[in-house]
């Protein structure tokens, strides 16, 4: 029988899947929520090299290749493991060499679904069922922006008249929405983004739904240059991330936004790439829809329309980006990348 070398008091009590790695590259030892977080017995994995993990990948024969060659701490981003045919994970990994020659390799999760394009996955009866439902909203989105309207030539507070111009800007949002559902328009041309004011224009749209029942909290880098890109695009896709947060009983919601450089998105490696995160405190993604969020009608709520995920997805598509997240009761991470080489 193999005793696990890694300490009670250190590895072993982590939350975060950890493993001990040979020189030579196989599983020395494993940590508890490694073995969880696969679903398997941790002596499944002793002895066994590491590439066993991610079979016909060789993600980890370059990485360790790489750390021989440069004794630090690497990192690789959204790692997709399969130690068995049809049971998939995905995670962002850092191995680091120790001091006594061993490696160190530790796996951050990421719930990570691309889904199929939402538009080729909508049946022909819902996309019928849709069209009727866009035919009966257009009414009464052009009656509240009217009404708003007019009431604004009443009032002079200024603060009225911010929200006044919010719901008149959302009621035009959506009846273009709408407009888009029923005949879908030619992309238009990417502009020049400022995504600092899009979560602005976000935290206002919270603000004005939902007082201060969740507070949304800034987490900005004011040095990020510009995305090209549609504002109003981006803007309904933070804010559908945002609602689903609030909506899962977060009391803290964050937006944050960072750069990263050389960042696999699909198929290509761009030099540049803009991370904006939505984080929340709240129930988490229920772990029977982990792997479905993404797909049409796939919602954690009696209530949900099981379009926001979808359309955001679609969004981050439509900006040769992605949209990932990862998950736990109480801190649970959305990231919209974008790349910047355009900007």
């Amino acid at each position: 029988m193999h005793e696990l070398p890694l300490p009670v008091s250190g590895h072993d009590l982590l939350a975060t899947p950890v493993l001990r790695l040979a020189a030579n590259g196989t599983m020395r030892a494993v940590n508890p929520a490694f073995a969880a977080w696969l679903g398997y017995s941790a002596r499944r994995f002793l002895d066994l090299p590491v590439a066993q993990l991610s079979p016909g990948e060789a993600v980890f024969e370059r990485l360790l290749a790489r750390v021989r060659a440069d004794r630090r701490p690497l990192c690789a981003r959204r790692v997709r493991l399969a130690p068995a045919p049809d049971h998939e994970r995905f995670a962002d990994l850092w191995l680091s060499p120790l001091d006594d020659g061993d490696w160190l390799l530790e796996f951050h999760p990421v719930e990570e679904f691309p889904g199929a394009d939402p538009a080729t996955t909508v049946p022909a009866a819902l996309h019928e069922a849709l069209k009727g439902l866009a035919h009966e909203i257009r009414n009464p989105l052009a009656g509240l922006r009217g009404a708003a309207q007019l009431l604004g030539k009443r009032v002079s507070e200024p603060d009225s008249q911010r929200y006044l111009e919010v719901i008149v800007a959302e009621a035009e949002r959506l009846s273009s929405l709408v407009d888009r559902l029923l005949n879908p328009p030619p992309p238009r041309a990417p502009q020049p983004v400022n995504v600092h004011e899009v979560l602005e224009r976000v935290r206002l749209l919270s603000e004005a739904e939902n007082g201060w029942s969740a507070l949304v909290m800034r987490d900005y880098d004011p040095s990020l240059p510009t995305v090209m890109g549609d504002a109003d695009r981006l803007t309904q896709a933070v804010w559908n991330l945002v609602r689903n947060a609030i909506e899962a009983g977060s009391s803290e919601v964050r937006l944050r936004t960072r750069a990263e450089t050389q960042v696999p998105i699909g198929e290509t490696v761009h030099r540049r790439a803009l991370r904006i995160e939505v984080v929340d405190n709240g129930r988490g993604v229920p772990e029977e829809l982990a792997t479905r969020i993404f797909l049409p009608l796939v919602s954690g709520r009696a209530e949900g329309s099981g379009l926001g995920l979808t359309l955001s997805q679609q969004v981050a598509r439509e900006h040769r980006g992605s949209l990932t997240y990862r998950s736990r009761p109480g801190h649970t991470v959305f990231t919209l990348l974008l790349p910047m080489e355009d900007a």
